[in-house]
């Protein structure tokens, strides 16, 4: 049996085999290595994967949310909510604008904000709230919209983790994430879903006037050469990784199939292990198991994954500990036990390996091992 890995890109790129060097050495041929035709083709393409909206590509995912907030004209003093459990960016961006940030606390079973913690985060400097879909399931969005509605505030989606999930609204109405709020963000770092072989992010928005606004502060403030109408940054993604992204997103929707055909194998062998939550499943949204992301109930968490990692599997935490504990980001205003369910899942989450190839044979291993640790 092939050895496991969390993410296995080099059976992708067999996968995709000499297609790869062809779409680099395009660009290799034609030298525009930045701002290149690629990255205005790959732009368009998900735009029409995403139904539409408006896809301003830039260099990562921390600089999509930096892009999303500057387009915003927050303020130093201002405030954003954001889950307290999730990656660093979210809150990141947030700090470095010199923006306040108000934790959310977040949901036991889909890991994401929770809608009846709105009200505790909110304060009236708040202008901005970041929803994560975090682990490829979208948050509970028609209640974070309706909240954002009422306190006349934007709705930024954090998207990076998700690509491709739908929202699903009360009246049948099916929505991709990031299309869902004002401005959505996402990254195409290697391990994501729709990943690049380097850095690479956009922010996406139904707004035309969002977009120029966006696409200049990502190109040093200009609309022209040598004219800077504002402030800005240098955020661009380059072309030889919109070449790869170009050949890799008309194959989104069938990676993210398998990656559920995975989770499906993992959840029938796991579910009746009482020490075990497996991910659940929200009927508002569709879930492309960025991560397959288990509670582990009692106790034992890193007990279980040294034994997986002395049987060649890899297991990991994401993540070891929340937003507002950690020690760029602690303040007096949230000590310890201010997010009783984010300091739990930080405690208790574990995630196996997941990704479009994995072999049955290397899922029934992992299954069985975990089966063992239990009995």
């Amino acid at each position: 049996m092939r050895p496991l890995r969390m993410v296995d890109l080099e059976l992708e790129r067999r996968f995709f085999g000499p297609r790869i060097e062809a779409a680099l050495s395009e660009v290799l041929n034609h030298t525009q290595y930045i701002r290149g035709p690629e990255v205005q083709k790959f732009a368009q393409e998900l735009s029409n994967y995403l139904g539409g909206s408006t896809v301003v590509p830039c260099a990562n995912g921390t600089d999509a949310l930096q892009l999303a907030l500057m387009a915003l004209d927050l303020q130093p003093g201002d405030a954003v909510m954001v889950p307290a459990f999730t990656y660093v960016s979210t809150a990141e961006v947030a700090a470095l604008l010199r923006l306040q940030v108000r934790w959310v606390e977040v949901s036991l079973d889909h890991f994401n904000i929770l809608p009846e913690a709105l009200e505790d985060a909110w304060s009236p400097e708040v202008r901005a709230i970041i929803p994560v879909h975090l682990f490829g399931q979208a948050a509970p969005m028609e209640e974070i919209l309706s909240f954002a509605r009422e306190k006349g505030i934007a709705v930024v989606e954090d998207a990076a983790q998700a690509l491709g999930a739908e929202y699903i609204f009360p009246s049948g109405e099916r929505k991709k994430v990031g299309t869902i709020g004002d401005i959505g963000c996402t990254s195409f770092f290697p391990s994501k879903n729709l990943g690049c072989y380097g850095d690479g992010g956009a922010v996406i928005t139904a707004s035309r006037e969002r977009a120029t606004r966006l696409s200049r502060i990502a190109n040093h403030g200009q609309d022209t050469l040598y004219e800077f109408v504002e402030v800005g940054v240098n955020s661009r993604l380059d072309s030889l990784q919109a070449a790869i992204l170009r050949l890799k997103l008309p194959y989104l929707d069938e990676f993210n199939a398998r990656r559920r055909a995975a989770a499906d194998f993992y959840d029938s062998y796991l579910k009746d292990i009482p020490e075990l939550q497996i991910p659940r499943r929200m009927l508002w949204s569709t879930h492309i198991f960025h991560q397959y992301t288990l509670r582990v109930l009692d106790g034992r968490r890193d007990a279980l994954r040294a034994y997986l990692a002395e049987r060649g599997i890899p297991a990991m935490v994401y993540y070891p500990k929340p937003l507002h504990l950690q020690p760029a980001y602690r303040t007096p205003a949230y000590p310890e036990g201010s997010f009783p369910n984010a300091e739990r899942l930080s405690r208790e989450v574990l995630s196996l390996p997941m990704h479009p190839f994995l072999s049955e044979d290397q899922l029934a291993y992992i299954v069985e091992a975990v089966r063992d640790f239990f009995r």
